[in-house]
């Protein structure tokens, strides 16, 4: 029997929580661990290769074209940008492979202690991982004294009548298409589904998007969801609330889907499928249940807040972990804080001051608990809910359809959650996540300075309407 190489930590995966633990670690043992890194797939995972990479860079295309043809200032015409949607794509596609070049591939080639191996790893017992190879035949094994899993999660594929045989994209396939199709149908409301959605809305297609429960975007406010609602359905967008899928057919180049709504059924016909219906983790061919580390009913590994799962020196962080959010981010810092508690830290996750962000225009994010969940959990709460309407620079620039809602204890005014629908959310919310983190109250806000006129200044007015009526207020009151 062939021995195992023997590292000092093995790392099963290749993405963001992958390489962030590699690079951390490295970094505590100046660069004197030696790790092994397991994995298929393209290297840096789904952020940079399926992810937030493609996506973004196919709505910021989609933007410069639906905009000029839909100008929101008195004097400017609506113009018509031409565009070659298929040299969009090979662009998406180029640029992705630039990123992924230069952020992993040549990232990781500036640490000598890490080695990478390319296949399926698995436990064959707690401190040893057999690597299985693209034939199916094993290629190696590998031990280390500690063992993190970062294998990341794939696009889970709803059971209907007729899809597979019908034929279907993912988050994960659609960037290989070449033309722009005339219609389709996203099959569900999250994230995933509204992003691809808007971008294709804006290229020209016509877009449906079904959508399970009665609202799209559940993790955030209801008057945030309904305002996005509003607005994509301004566009065109055609949204089926607390619809399903019931079967799927094919005639010729047309797609059929039977969809069931509160109104009955009905018969959509469209060109293309999209199957969003969420994420599943890579977790099943690990053979966890041999070394004793516990998962959740969807397969996801159970670990502590310090990134610990229930067999010893065995951690876990990204996609593949128990959790209520999935970010690339996210995954990074859990790599890290996984690593630094090998090292004998005790440091713990921070999921109540963890950003999360939906990229559509306008762009929707937020941070801490809903008024609903501390509600729930508390008895009551504060709220104040500042519209757009009110804002200078949302004005000026005629996007006057988002909103800024802040949630606080009533005990201390402490800020408890905060969540955005503006242009530039993703960028505001940060403000939110200090707060949240360092426990500041609305005092604290509205005693720091803001620029006027910006959209982060909304943040400050939203705080100064738990004390006053802002209608009443001239511009830069304190």
């Amino acid at each position: 029997m062939n021995e195992p190489e023997k590292f000092d930590l093995v790392i099963i995966g290749r993405g963001a929580a992958a390489f962030s633990a590699a690079i951390k670690a490295s970094e505590l043992s100046n660069g004197e661990m030696t790790i092994a890194m397991v994995g298929t797939g393209p290297i840096g995972g789904t952020c940079v290769n399926v992810g937030c990479v493609p996506s973004k860079y196919l709505l910021e295309a989609s933007h410069s074209v639906f905009k000029p043809a839909h100008p929101r200032m008195p004097g400017l015409h609506e113009t018509q940008v031409k565009y070659d949607f298929s040299e969009i794509m090979e662009g998406l596609r180029s640029y992705v492979n630039h990123a992924r070049d230069s952020k992993y591939v040549k990232v990781i080639e500036n640490y000598s202690n890490v080695k990478l191996f390319t296949g399926l790893g698995s436990f064959l017992d707690k401190k040893t991982v057999v690597i299985t190879g693209p034939d199916g035949k094993e290629a190696g094994k590998v031990s280390g004294s500690n063992i993190l899993i970062a294998t990341g999660s794939r696009p889970s594929i709803p059971n209907i009548k007729g899809l597979s045989n019908t034929g279907f994209l993912t988050s994960d396939t659609i960037w290989e298409i070449r033309e722009l199709p005339e219609s389709v149908a996203i099959i569900g409301g999250g994230a995933i589904g509204l992003e691809i959605g808007q971008a294709l809305l804006h290229f020209g297609s016509k877009v449906n998007v079904i959508e399970a429960m009665d609202s799209i975007l559940p993790q955030t406010e209801p008057e945030i969801r309904d305002a996005l609602k509003k607005q994509l359905e301004s566009e065109g967008m055609r949204l089926y609330l607390k619809a399903r899928v019931s079967a799927v057919s094919q005639s010729g180049k047309w797609k059929s889907l039977d969809v069931t709504t509160h109104n009955g059924n009905e018969k959509l016909t469209v060109k293309e499928i999209i199957v969003a219906t969420g994420r599943q983790p890579n977790t099943e061919y690990l053979n966890l249940e041999k070394v004793g580390v516990k998962t959740d009913p969807r397969g996801l590994i159970i670990t502590s807040d310090t990134m610990k799962t229930s067999a010893t020196g065995i951690y876990a962080a990204g996609d593949c972990v128990s959790k209520n959010m999935f970010l690339e981010t996210l995954a990074a810092r859990e790599g890290v804080i996984a690593v630094s508690n090998i090292f004998g830290e005790n440091i713990k996750i921070d999921y109540d001051s963890t950003t999360w962000a939906v990229f559509t225009n306008p762009q929707v994010a937020g941070v801490g608990m809903t008024e609903r969940e501390f509600s729930k959990k508390n008895g009551s709460c504060s709220t104040r809910t500042f519209s757009l309407d009110n804002l200078t620079k949302a004005s000026i620039v005629g996007e006057t359809e988002g909103l800024i809602k802040i949630t606080v204890d009533p005990k201390d005014n402490r800020v408890i959650g905060m969540h955005i629908m503006a242009p530039n959310a993703t960028d505001i919310i940060t403000e939110g996540a200090y707060a949240v983190r360092n426990r500041f109250t609305i005092d604290d806000i509205i005693s720091t300075s803001h620029i006027f006129p910006s959209f982060s200044e909304g943040v400050k007015l939203a705080a100064q309407s738990f004390i006053r009526d802002i209608s009443k207020m001239a511009c830069c009151v304190e």
